[in-house]
């Protein structure tokens, strides 16, 4: 049976996974494909070995029906974004997905009809009475007003966390610096040009803008709402059942107990042959703010000489907690 367009607009085992000059990149998936794929870039596990490019033109032009809702997590990074999102991805309810690379490739390159076919692949559903649910990564903050004006009332939830808790965790490699370094020069039409200045003040700045974009997508978004990932960290089945009841996840709170006194709070979420939980985390966070204590200082000084509006989006952040 050959492939139709309406074939690849219905259903989620045909996933648009990213652009490669003027095709688009289909790889095959299915419900437990997703599950086991713990992000949907160059890591992801699809259901077969083999992939399709079509021209991203006549994808564009066979958009013939508004997506349906889609829920969001939107977060600044190493917050806990890919725990939460692992944690209401059950095989049966909500289909989850974490970092698609071809909407991180559209936030880097802007593109209307893209972005319109990306989101369009990325509402599809396995479940008509359940919305996909989609964990975006740090570009796709800076994409916010195209999202928010192509539903302006999609559920979403922002995951935060304090500069110095940022600090704590954006810092504490040269793994993380690099990854850092680079998503800046990436957006320096969001953020300007902070190449020059040291790795504490530069991840500063990533932060301030990144607290500046969830503040204007807060303000334009009706069904948005925050989590403090600190609160999340301490408190995750309370936290895990108000963001499912918020993104319209299926869970009872017998899942939610079992889900958070089971393996995937016990390793590391990007990693599940590592062990970690929140008392190792807590450990590393005690060492590290030793170790980085003047780089947190003088990025602290940095954000109340450089921006200073700061605190008023993070208050604005706040005011739509989950935890409330």
């Amino acid at each position: 049976m050959s492939l139709t367009l309406d074939d690849l607009f219905a259903s989620p085992d045909h996933y648009l996974h990213s652009f490669e000059g003027n095709a688009a990149l289909f790889m095959p998936m299915d419900r437990a494909a997703y599950h086991r794929s713990i992000f949907l870039d160059g890591r992801i596990s699809p259901a077969a070995d083999q992939s399709m490019r079509l021209p991203v033109r006549a994808l564009t032009q066979g958009i013939a029906v508004p997506p349906a809702a889609t829920g969001w997590i939107f977060h600044v990074a190493h917050c806990g974004s890919t725990l939460l999102a692992r944690a209401l991805d059950l095989p049966g309810a909500n289909l989850v997905l974490r970092e698609p690379l071809a909407l991180r490739q559209v936030a880097i390159a802007p593109d209307a009809e893209r972005l319109a076919l990306t989101t369009a692949m990325l509402a599809k559903r396995y479940r008509p009475d359940a919305p996909t649910i989609v964990k975006a990564n740090v570009p796709v903050n800076f994409l916010l007003p195209d999202l928010i004006r192509s539903d302006p009332h999609a559920r979403a939830i922002f995951l935060h966390c304090s500069l110095r808790d940022y600090l704590l965790a954006i810092l504490r490699s040269d793994n993380h610096r690099a990854w850092m370094q680079r998503v800046t020069k990436q957006l320096a039409p969001h953020i300007g040009d902070v190449s020059s200045l040291p790795d504490c003040e530069r991840a500063a700045a990533l932060w301030a803008a990144q607290m500046r974009a969830f503040a204007g997508g807060i303000d334009r978004l009706a069904n948005a709402r925050s989590l403090d990932a600190e609160a999340f960290f301490g408190d995750p089945r309370r936290l895990l059942a108000r963001a499912a009841e918020h993104l319209q996840v299926p869970i009872g709170s017998g899942d939610t107990a079992a889900i958070v006194a089971g393996p995937l709070f016990a390793t590391y979420s990007k990693n599940p042959e590592v062990p970690f939980d929140n008392d190792a985390r807590l450990e590393r966070r005690h060492a590290l703010e030793r170790s980085l204590a003047a780089e947190i200082d003088q990025a602290e000084l940095w954000v109340e000489r450089a921006a200073g509006d700061v605190a008023a989006h993070v208050e604005a952040i706040r005011a739509v907690s989950l935890d409330r």
